[in-house]
C-alpha cells in the first residue's frame, strides 16, 4: 500500500482505491447474463452489490458525517442495506426485472466514487468534534465493509452455474495451494487460564462496535484439534450416515435439514462421475482437495462433532487456543487473496499459537459455539450505522473468529467478530473439535 499508513489520509485513500479495483475485478467474472441471478436465495442478485457498496460509502461519509443531500437519494435508499433491504416503489427489488439496468448503477457508482474522493479534506476538518472523522475512522468503517462484501461476492459466485462466469485473467489467476502438505491431525491440550476479549476503543485505530470494549474471562483446560476438520474427514462422517442419524442434530438443525433437504455441504456436488467440490473460481473432483478444511453451517459442525463425541469451541477457548498467533503476518496465514481457494490443512507452521494449534487464522473462518452477544459495556459508537451489531444481537447468530482465504488484511485483528444463523452454509466456514475436561 503507498501513499502512508493507513491511518493517514493518503494512506486511506490508497487503500479505498485499491478495494474498489478489487471490487471491480470481482465483478468482472460476471458475463452480462449474471448480473441479475440469485444463487443464493437469501442473498440479493448481483447488480445490488454494484450499487450496495457506493450507497455504503456515500450514506456513511457525505450525507452521514458531511450531512449533504444526494443526487440520486432513491439509489441511496435502494442499495443502503445489504440484507433485507428496504425497497422504494420505483424499483420494487424482489422483482429482479426491475431492477436498474447495468449502465445505470455503474454510472452511480462512479459518480459515489468520485464525491467520496473528494471529501477527505472536508472529513479530516472535522476530526477534532466528530468521532467518525477522527483518525479516519469513518473512512475504515467504509473500506472495511467494502472488503467484507468481496467475500460475500465469491461465496455466490462459488454458488453459481460456471457458465454465467468469465475465465478469471490476471491478478486472479493464482495458486491453490499446489505444493503445500497438510499437517498430520491430532489433538493439542490447551491449559486453562484468563482470555481478553475485544479491544480498547482509545488504544485502537478502528474497530467496529461489536469489538469494544476489551474485558477478561477465564476458561477450563480442554483438548482441541491442531487442524481443522478437513474434506476427507467430514465424507467419513457423510458416509457413515451422519446426515441421517437424528441423535447427532439437535431439533432445530434437524428441521432446517429436512426442510431444505440439507444431505451434504453446499460446496460439494455429486454427478456420475462422483463428488465434485465447489471452489470459488473452479469446479474439481472431490478427491483433489480432500486435504483443505471442509466447509460447513454450524448445524452440520454441531452434528460432526456429536459423532465424535465432543464439541465446539467457544469464544473464549477460541482466544485461549490462539495465544502467540502471529496475526498481522502475511505469510503465516491463508489470508488475504494471497491463495484464491482454501489450502490444505495445518499448511502454515508458521501461524501456530503457543500450543500448536494451527489454522485458526485464515483458511476458513472457525465456527464457535458462542451466541452473537454485545460484551459488558458495549456502546454503538457510530451514529451513521448504530443497527450494525444490534439488529444481530437475537440469539440467533454465532459468531466466527480468524478469517479465510478471502478476507481482507484489514480485518485479520483478534478482536474482529464476525456472526451469522447455524442454517447458514455458504460461508468459507470451517471447524474442529473440542474436549473439555
Amino acid at each position: 500500500m503507498t501513499g502512508g499508513p493507513l491511518g493517514s489520509v493518503a494512506g486511506l485513500r490508497d487503500a479505498l482505491e485499491s478495494a474498489w479495483r478489487r471490487s471491480d475485478e470481482i465483478f468482472a467474472l460476471l458475463t452480462d447474463a449474471a448480473w441479475y441471478e440469485r444463487p443464493i436465495a437469501l442473498r440479493q442478485p448481483f447488480i445490488f452489490y454494484v450499487g450496495h457498496l457506493p450507497a455504503f460509502g456515500w450514506n456513511q461519509v457525505v450525507r452521514g458525517v458531511l450531512g449533504r443531500p444526494g443526487f440520486r437519494p432513491e439509489l441511496d435508499a435502494l442499495f443502503a442495506r445489504g440484507i433485507d433491504p428496504v425497497g422504494v416503489d420505483r424499483y420494487e427489488p424482489d422483482k429482479p426485472t426491475a431492477w436498474p439496468a447495468p449502465a445505470e448503477v455503474l454510472a452511480y457508482r462512479d459518480r459515489v466514487r468520485g464525491a467520496l474522493r473528494a471529501a477527505f479534506d472536508d472529513v479530516a476538518a472535522l476530526a477534532d468534534r466528530d468521532v467518525l472523522a477522527e483518525r479516519g475512522r469513518v473512512w475504515r468503517l467504509v473500506l472495511e465493509h467494502e472488503v467484507m462484501h468481496h467475500e460475500t461476492l465469491l461465496y455466490m459466485v462459488a454458488q453459481l452455474d460456471r457458465r454465467l462466469l468469465r475465465p478469471p485473467a490476471g491478478a486472479w489467476v493464482r495458486g491453490n495451494g499446489a505444493g503445500l502438505r497438510a499437517a498430520e491431525p491430532g489433538a493439542v491440550d490447551v491449559p486453562g487460564g484468563a482470555v481478553t476479549l475485544g479491544a480498547d476503543f482509545a488504544a485502537a485505530d478502528f474497530g467496529w462496535d461489536n469489538e469494544f470494549p476489551a474485558h477478561g474471562a477465564r476458561v477450563g483446560d480442554f483438548s482441541v484439534d491442531r487442524t481443522p476438520v478437513s474434506n476427507a474427514e467430514f465424507l467419513a462422517f457423510l458416509e457413515a450416515g451422519g446426515y441421517a442419524a437424528a441423535a447427532l442434530w439437535t431439533a432445530e438443525d434437524r428441521a432446517w435439514r429436512d426442510r431444505v433437504g440439507c444431505v451434504h455441504p453446499a460446496f460439494w456436488r455429486k454427478d456420475g462421475r462422483g463428488w465434485r467440490y465447489r471452489a470459488a473460481l473452479e469446479e474439481v473432483p472431490l478427491d483433489a482437495v480432500a486435504d483443505r478444511p471442509v466447509y460447513v453451517s454450524l448445524a452440520e459442525a454441531r452434528a460432526y462433532a456429536r459423532w465424535r463425541r465432543a464439541g465446539l469451541m467457544s469464544e473464549a477457548e477460541f482466544h485461549r487456543a490462539a495465544e502467540g498467533v502471529p496475526w498481522g503476518d502475511a505469510d503465516a496465514a491463508n489470508a488475504g487473496f494471497t491463495h484464491l481457494a482454501p489450502t490444505p490443512v495445518g499448511a502454515f507452521p508458521a501461524g501456530a499459537s503457543r500450543w500448536g494449534v494451527l489454522d485458526l487464522v485464515g483458511n476458513g473462518w472457525e465456527w464457535t459455539d458462542t451466541p452473537f452477544a454485545p460484551f459488558p459495556g458495549f456502546r454503538a459508537w457510530a451514529r451513521t450505522y448504530p443497527g450494525y451489531s444490534a439488529d444481530f444481537f437475537d440469539g440467533k447468530h454465532y459468531v466466527m473468529l480468524g478469517g479465510s482465504w478471502a478476507t481482507d488484511a484489514a480485518l485479520l485483528r483478534p478482536s474482529f467478530r464476525n456472526w451469522f444463523q447455524p442454517h447458514y452454509p455458504y460461508v468459507f466456514a470451517k471447524f474442529r473439535c473440542v474436549v473439555r475436561d
